[in-house]
């Protein structure tokens, strides 16, 4: 699975003051990507807003992503909920043309056991086509998979091909990576813990500040995952500072701050978010001149 393996970028989906989508930032945002040097692309994701898009929208906005990427860079899709029937019959119905994989959330909001979480991505990987990235972000879904649910998922099922680890539990993830099959990916969910994940075994990233610092972000991981470890850390430290702005309003906010400051598209988010604060907005501002 080497077409999701170093730096893939969650997109966000920029919006115009009036809340309906900006289709030219996001087609500057995309040739952004691509100039520079990023992996591939990942949409709808928790980045892309994709709980406040109609189902529309969200038809809309993929195709109009193939449409601009031209098949430049592979595209893993977001599709992922707490619903496992309605889920697979999403899956069943879906057009996956111009698609390479598909990044599933654990299920949020119920709380189900390990096992519950086994049986959700057991039917998930029996109707899916394509590739799976499993995605571990107990911040969000309030339970945590665990490193055995994990590794019994990708010893289960051939199309389990990933996971995107943001746990932040560091032991967690080295029960995955010293046990996991060669041909199973870790990829890091935590932009500031990327590096430290890729020297422990990690070989990429689904990040957010990415697609900021397309090039900057996906040449440290690049030294990383190449055992160039003093550039790498080097890099890595030029971008620690961000880190803690991008995200202390929520997320997308701060990075469609940043994005508007460098006029690839607006700073628009839909509610229940809002749009970072001047302060975050100042503090970014300066980390970009530097």
């Amino acid at each position: 699975m080497d077409k999701i393996k170093g730096t893939g970028v969650a997109l966000i989906t920029p919006f115009n003051e009036d809340l309906s989508i900006d289709y030219d930032g996001l087609e500057n945002l995309i040739n952004y990507q691509i100039d520079g040097g990023i992996d591939y692309l990942v949409l709808m994701g928790t980045t892309g807003e994709s709980a406040v898009l109609s189902k529309q929208e969200k038809q809309s906005v993929i195709a109009f992503c193939i449409k601009i990427n031209k098949g430049v860079l592979p595209i893993v899709l977001g599709i992922g909920g707490n619903n496992t029937l309605s889920l697979v019959e999403e899956i069943k119905s879906t057009n996956f043309t111009g698609v390479d994989a598909i990044l599933s959330v654990s299920p949020y909001y119920n709380k189900p056991t390990q096992e519950g979480i086994y049986l959700h991505y057991k039917m998930i990987a029996e109707a899916c086509p394509l590739p799976i990235i499993l995605y571990n972000v107990p911040g969000r879904t309030a339970s945590n998979m665990t490193a055995d649910t994990t590794l019994r998922l990708a010893n289960d099922f051939k199309n389990i091909v990933a996971v995107k680890e943001a746990s932040g539990n560091m032991d967690q993830i080295m029960k995955i990576i010293k046990n996991k099959n060669s041909d199973f990916v870790v990829l890091s969910g935590d932009d500031g813990l990327t590096l430290p994940m890729i020297y422990m075994g990690a070989e990429g990233v689904i990040s957010v500040i990415g697609q900021l610092l397309p090039k900057n972000y996906s040449d440290m991981v690049s030294f990383g995952i190449s055992g160039n470890n003093n550039i790498a850390n080097q890099m890595h430290y030029k971008l620690y500072d961000f880190y803690g702005p991008l995200y202390s309003e929520g997320n997308p906010s701060g990075v469609k701050a940043c994005l508007e400051l460098l006029e690839i598209c607006k700073c628009f988010v839909r509610p229940p978010l809002i749009e970072a604060s001047d302060a975050i907005k100042n503090e970014i501002k300066s980390l970009l001149k530097k």
